[in-house]
């Protein structure tokens, strides 16, 4: 008779502290190119933006994944999943940036943490895949989360709100794909082939958006911002690759925290009690639908976007 199988090895003890801590430097790094992001919109338009700031993060993830080996299968990489990822991709980039350029940088990332609960809403509707009653409870909660951050009745609703949530439904189609390519494709050539459509698609509109003069300051944000999401990028990768996702995961909302932090130190926005109960609500019932992915062995943290 063979001897038994050893079990399956999980996160050695400390993995968790120090993906959970990964999870968090990834966040703090999407909040601060967020703040930069919205500070560089005041000058100039979103399509500058991705163009210039997408040259300095491509340049950043291939140089990254050059270094790691992962410039390749060529060949695998070209697929139609692919190809619908990055344009789904870049059209989470546009809406969001349009949308971050008018509203305060709190409630953008609110209403964009509703992400989760609408990759398994769009997977049940439009996959078939199988909800229980719970996670369709959470679905419901965490959507009237965000209808309490939008105030469909009030000064909070607008058409740049509208804007995020198609942001949302693009990111999820996104996700959705994310799933479904092929496993030998190296996470870091998928972003950085996303990163440099993002960047074309900016530079292809900027004849009808116009360009705007570029001041020293402008430079330096868009630098650092690149400089932000590249490093962001790695650590999530690294934390979903050392701990164990059902812990990791929800130290993705950890995001909220930074952006409620830059948006009142740096934009001097005051977050009122409805921005703040609707962004509770949307964390805790994202919070149990990633627990109860992770239950079933799906987990909704996937790379971000170049956003």
């Amino acid at each position: 008779m063979p001897p038994p199988l050893p079990p399956s090895a999980g996160p050695a003890p400390g993995d968790n502290l120090r993906a959970s801590l990964l999870m968090t430097g990834a966040m703090a790094c999407f909040a601060v190119n967020d703040l930069l992001v919205k500070l560089s919109s005041a000058s100039i338009e979103p399509m500058q933006i991705m163009a210039l700031r997408g040259v300095m993060t491509s340049a950043l993830l291939f140089a990254l994944a050059y270094g790691r080996g992962a410039l390749r299968p060529w060949r695998t990489a070209f697929t139609p999943v692919l190809l619908l990822r990055t344009v789904a991709d870049v059209g989470t980039t546009i809406s969001y940036i349009s949308a971050l350029r008018h509203l305060p940088l709190a409630n953008a990332s609110a209403i964009f943490q509703a992400l989760p609960l609408t990759i398994t809403l769009a997977a049940a509707v439009f996959l078939g895949e199988p909800v229980g009653w719970r996670r369709w409870l959470a679905i419901v909660v965490g959507f009237f989360g965000v209808l309490v951050i939008l105030r469909p009745t009030g000064d909070g609703f607008g058409v740049y709100a509208i804007w995020v949530l198609v942001s949302v439904a693009f990111a999820a189609l996104r996700d959705l794909a994310t799933r479904r390519l092929p496993t030998a494709l190296p996470s870091l050539l998928v972003a950085g082939i996303t990163s440099v459509a993002v960047s074309l698609t900016g530079f292809v509109m900027l004849p009808v958006v116009g360009w705007s003069p570029m001041t020293a300051d402008l430079w330096m944000w868009l630098a650092v911002a690149s400089v932000a999401i590249g490093a962001g990028y790695v650590m999530i990768v690294a934390s979903m690759r050392t701990g164990d996702m059902g812990f990791v995961a929800p130290f993705r909302y950890t995001v909220l925290l930074f952006a409620f932090a830059l948006g009142v130190l740096v934009l001097g926005e005051r977050p009122d009690w409805q921005e703040i109960v609707g962004s509770c609500i949307v964390v805790a019932s994202g919070a149990y639908m990633i627990h109860r992915e992770a239950r079933r062995r799906r987990p909704l943290t996937v790379p971000p976007s170049a956003r």
